[in-house]
């Protein structure tokens, strides 16, 4: 394995930690707004207050691993993807910025506002994951330069937009698991209950969407199914769909908390395995595409890098583990909560 495979799964690990990190943050800021009464809404940001921002150290651990790595990727990616990534970041601030203000303001209509920029700001990250997602697997516009030659509307094409609700739909059912954990009595309920209708939504766009993947993107399939990784992604991800709903039932949501994360890992797995060795695939011509090779950094520079990587990602690793564990429990609302 050469540096720029060990990069590539690198990078990769990132992301998955990033989606089962961010992901139930974004399910639980969307749900808020099936919240009955004021109690509950502190409960949904208190429920991820502790953690949200260590959690997106992961994003930032993995832009950064991105540009350093593969700087032609980060940089192609993020000219044609801008418009979509501005909106993502205000989605995003927008919703850090609402821990703070909303009780700044002894007003009923302030913190309302802000509510609903914690729950927008949790709905479009939680869709355009999916997006950015669809757009890859479908295929992006470059040519033999390098250059991205599509629009912004472009992005939102009904496949990438398919990928997009595929995601919002697992991050709801992750988020609504976390929350049944931290929370008691009637929110708990609803929330197991959410989390049993999201799963057959999950289901169903699920197999759409792998279907429809076969027909766009063929190519995805050319080498992974003679992969046995393949197969285990699959093993491990139809295992987790089928367990799931028996730990709902049953009321065990730590243990569904587990299993909802190992399906984000497993689809995320398989997607890289797919896209192996391509980073961003070219719609115009598969030959354009960007790889670990041809956009990647110097074998100095990744050979340096790896070693901060070494560094620096168990301590982020033992950071996020450690925060869980003293946030672990119940959220209770006392009067220093937000």
């Amino acid at each position: 394995m050469d540096l720029n495979t060990i990069w590539f799964y690198l990078i990769g690990v990132l992301i998955i930690g990033y989606a089962i990190l961010d992901g139930f943050d974004f399910g639980v800021g969307i749900l808020s707004f099936f919240a009955h009464d004021e109690k509950e809404r502190r409960i949904h940001f208190n429920a991820i207050g502790p953690v949200w921002d260590g959690n997106e150290v992961w994003l930032l651990t993995g832009g950064g691993a991105l540009f350093a790595a593969f700087p032609v990727v980060y940089a192609t990616v993020f000219s044609g993807f801008y418009i979509a990534l501005i909106l993502l970041l205000a989605a995003l601030i927008f919703r850090a910025v609402s821990f703070e203000f909303r009780n700044k303001v002894n007003s009923s209509t302030w913190r309302r506002a802000w509510d609903w920029a914690f729950g927008l700001g949790s709905f479009f990250p939680a869709l355009l994951f999916g997006v950015a997602i669809g757009n890859i697997l479908h295929g992006v516009p470059i040519d033999a330069n390098g250059n991205y030659l599509g629009t912004f509307l472009g992005l939102l094409n009904p496949y990438s937009i398919g990928v997009g609700l595929l995601s919002l739909a697992l991050f709801m059912m992750h988020g609504a698991i976390y929350l049944a954990a931290k929370s008691d009595g009637d929110l708990r309920n609803r929330c197991q209950k959410w989390a049993s209708h999201l799963w057959m939504d999950y289901v169903l766009l699920y197999v759409i969407i792998t279907l429809w993947t076969w027909l766009a993107s063929p190519f995805l399939f050319e080498k992974s199914i003679g992969s046995p990784m393949f197969y285990v992604y699959i093993i491990v991800l139809l295992g987790c769909i089928v367990y799931l709903p028996i730990l709902l039932k049953a009321g065990k949501f730590n243990r569904a908390f587990f299993v909802s994360s190992l399906i984000i890992a497993a689809m995320l797995g398989q997607m890289a395995l797919s896209l192996y060795p391509r980073l961003v695939p070219s719609s115009i011509d598969l030959h354009y595409s960007l790889t670990i090779y041809n956009s990647s950094s110097t074998p100095l520079t990744l050979q340096t890098m790896l070693i901060i990587a070494s560094i620096g990602i168990p301590i982020v690793l033992a950071y996020s583990i450690f925060i869980h564990y003293v946030f672990r429990g119940k959220v209770e609302i006392t009067e220093e909560s937000y």
